[in-house]
């Protein structure tokens, strides 16, 4: 199934969070990704309907299993990007912003070519 980038934003906004505070909740999403409450709700209720997340009645959001998958699947792409623009010469705010355009478009190949040579810069 192909996952829109929006919701692919979405979902690793939600890793992160979790990571970070140990919860997500749609508030500090909408705040983490400078969107209004209500387009928070839109987007995490199609995540529910399409089985990314659950959400709980104190408004708790979890990562299901393919929900997770999908937000590690970006969210790896993100850091190894990140660290390969800076590796070049990029400043740190630019290769982050830069690699939040690039990993969503990226093909799995090119992924993998980038990853093997950012391990060899």
């Amino acid at each position: 199934m192909k996952i829109q980038k929006s919701a692919e934003d979405y979902l690793e906004a939600m890793l992160m969070m979790k990571e970070t505070h140990g919860y997500v909740r749609s508030i500090d999403i909408a705040e983490q990704l400078g969107v209004t409450k209500p387009s928070v709700s839109y987007a995490t209720k199609r995540l529910r309907e399409n089985g990314y997340i659950t959400m709980d009645h104190s408004g708790f959001i979890t990562l299901t299993d393919s929900g997770m998958e999908i937000a590690e699947r970006i969210y790896k792409r993100h850091k190894m990007l990140t660290e390969f623009f800076i590796k070049i010469g990029v400043d740190p705010s630019t290769a982050r912003e830069d690699a939040c355009k690039v990993e969503h478009d990226i093909s799995d190949s090119t992924f993998v070519a980038l990853s093997e040579l950012s391990d060899r810069v």
